[in-house]
């Protein structure tokens, strides 16, 4: 198959044309632009409940993870008429749009279609339509600073759990598909700034207790051996990394639910280092481990 063919296909119902297959897009493992399309198709009944009804983002990568990348907000204006949208008010003075019209991806064709931009990254808000800003997920992004590495995230998520569980919250934990760890809980009843103080404030608990080991500040040059629980990315305008989304790295890692056991046993980076095909043996073998998030 050349480079450039065009390939019709249906995707339940839905006539979608795809591009550039044999391109590959992670070039150190030659993972494909067929593979990220198989991926997506094949992990979409434990991926779509999540995204469902949320403005995503693509981060898109039409020459591959190493070539230049774009977050695509505003969806395409040469889309099916079938793609769902959602127009989105527009927040902070550096807007430069009185709104945003994001894809909501409803369905695995509008999954598929995605993907089929090289958008390898779904990003989403913490809110689904139509209640913007009104969060039912809480997140913390623990971000660990070199040389720092995810078995000390997994430190302070063990440390950070037992506070939230004091509180009624239930929070799960998934890789970032990087270098980090996130925890999320579901909430309901609050606003998104709301979110973030209790997210703020839990990081600022935290810090006091590990300051050798726990930042809640932003400040770079501090970031040295430490986790920074970033509670900032529960602002009502921000995104985060979807469960099962694709990571645009050196390999094609995935943001991979995880179980509590496997954050308390975590000794070495590669405990948690999942690739699209560990991925989905996961979910093979234990379902969708964020799926209480739907059901609370």
């Amino acid at each position: 198959m050349s480079p450039d063919q065009k390939v019709a296909v249906q995707v339940d119902g839905r006539t979608l044309t795809l591009t550039n297959l044999t391109k590959v897009l992670y070039p150190d493992s030659g993972f494909t632009k067929a593979e990220v399309l198989d991926y997506y198709q094949r992990v979409a009944p434990v991926l779509l409940p999540h995204i469902a009804g949320r403005p995503l983002t693509l981060k898109r990568y039409p020459e591959g993870v190493n070539g230049e990348a774009f977050f695509h907000k505003h969806v395409s204006a040469h889309r099916p008429d079938w793609i769902q949208t959602a127009t989105v008010e527009s927040e902070g003075s550096r807007a430069r749009t009185p709104t945003v019209t994001y894809l909501v991806v409803d369905g695995l064709p509008a999954l598929i279609w995605a993907a089929n931009l090289a958008g390898l990254e779904l990003h989403v808000p913490m809110w689904r339509m139509p209640h913007v800003r009104e969060p039912d997920l809480l997140v913390f992004d623990l971000d660990p600073g070199a040389p720092a590495n995810v078995v000390d995230c997994c430190q302070v998520a063990c440390e950070l759990r037992p506070l939230l569980e004091a509180d009624g919250l239930a929070p799960l934990a998934k890789t970032s598909g990087g270098k980090g760890l996130q925890l999320y809980a579901a909430v309901a009843g609050i606003t998104a700034e709301q979110a973030s103080d209790q997210a703020k404030a839990y990081a600022e608990r935290l810090e006091r207790s590990h300051p050798d080991l726990v930042l809640s500040r932003m400040t770079r040059k501090l970031r040295a051996g430490k986790v920074l629980i970033d509670w900032s990315q529960n602002n009502g305008s921000k995104t985060t990394i979807a469960p099962y989304s694709l990571r645009a790295r050196q390999f094609p890692t995935v943001s991979t639910p995880v179980t509590w056991d496997e954050v308390e046993s975590c000794t070495q980076p590669q405990d948690l280092f999942f690739t699209a095909q560990d991925t989905l043996a996961r979910v093979e073998a234990h379902g969708d481990l964020f799926a209480p998030l739907l059901t609370t």
